[in-house]
């Protein structure tokens, strides 16, 4: 893994189908405009994810602050088992492999 400048453990440009086997969970609102982008991010890239709206769902509320230091902090990402609250797309770019 490479490391990007926020620190953050960035993957090798993904060959095909890489993405496919990642898992990626998204926590968001309906109203956040940073999950918009993030959404159309994804999508734009082809990558799978699955969406949790944490104000319909407080087991996924919860599990956000708790993973946010206390904030409901949205977008929220679990990929791959691990977590990062909020992070701007290139550095999400990154973490996923994708040239932007």
């Amino acid at each position: 893994m490479l490391a990007g400048t926020d620190g953050v453990a960035l993957r090798p440009p993904p060959e095909p189908d890489i993405l496919s086997s990642v898992t990626v969970r998204m926590y968001s609102t309906s109203w956040c405009s940073d999950c918009w982008r993030a959404k159309a991010f994804l999508r734009q890239h082809g990558i799978a994810f699955e969406e949790i709206d944490i104000e319909r769902n407080d087991d996924a509320a919860q599990l956000v602050t708790r993973h946010n230091d206390g904030r409901r902090s949205v977008p929220t990402f679990d990929i791959d088992g691990k977590f990062y609250g909020n992070p701007r797309i290139p550095v999400l770019a990154g973490i996923l492999g994708v040239a932007i």
